[in-house]
């Protein structure tokens, strides 16, 4: 793996996130996968059936800017959806899918998109810089045709380029930044402000 440049720096974030996330219990099972851009341009993710709390550097494969592996090892099917945000965004080096719980039971809730506005939190995503903003997170169908889901989504980024993150009903979000910290940091308060929705919404946080 050593001939696509960093590999081994980048295996070794997505291990130690892999360890963070699941100690948040946010990829239950072998549920999840989580992806890397690389220097030479190709994408280094994880394994299919990987236990993403317990990664190793062989959990670690490399694909092409299509999901073509370059091991002969076959990539999860859900790799499309990560090729897909990196040929549309250049700037965007880390994509990770983890199954939250506040992100599923939103996921359920919403219908179409949900809007976070008015928290402090929002803070944390890079370019806010104001609780006086608004953020959309679209919700689409589940789809166990993945090319087919890959197609909408990107129709619905072609007139939305401001996403930063996406749900899928019933099955986990997908969130993207400019390395694997940023990304982390952004999943870390979407699953707050999340949370925040769901006991506003089932009036736990009401007096």
């Amino acid at each position: 793996m050593d001939n696509h440049g960093n590999f081994t720096e980048i295996a070794e974030q997505l291990i130690a996130t892999g360890r963070f996330i699941d100690s948040k219990a946010w990829v239950p099972a072998t549920s999840g996968n989580f992806s890397a851009r690389l220097q030479d341009g190709s994408i280094a993710i994880t394994v299919s059936g990987a236990h993403k709390g317990r990664l190793k550097i062989e959990d670690i494969m490399v694909v092409d800017s299509f999901g073509c592996s370059f091991d002969n090892r076959r990539p999860s099917a859900e790799t499309l959806l990560h090729t897909a945000l990196y040929r549309r965004y250049f700037d965007v080096q880390a994509i990770l899918h983890p199954h939250p719980l506040n992100a599923t039971l939103i996921s359920k809730l919403f219908e179409g998109r949900i809007v976070l506005e008015g928290y402090e939190l929002l803070k944390a995503f890079s370019g806010i810089e104001t609780h006086e903003s608004q953020l959309v997170i679209p919700v689409f169908a589940n789809n166990q045709n993945i090319a087919e889901l890959a197609s909408v989504i990107d129709e619905y980024l072609d007139t939305h380029d401001e996403c930063r993150a996406y749900l899928i009903a019933g099955h986990g979000i997908y969130v993207w930044a400019e390395s694997v910290p940023v990304c982390l940091r952004h999943l870390e308060a979407l699953d707050f402000l999340f949370e925040c929705e769901l006991r506003l919404l089932h009036g736990v946080a009401k007096r």
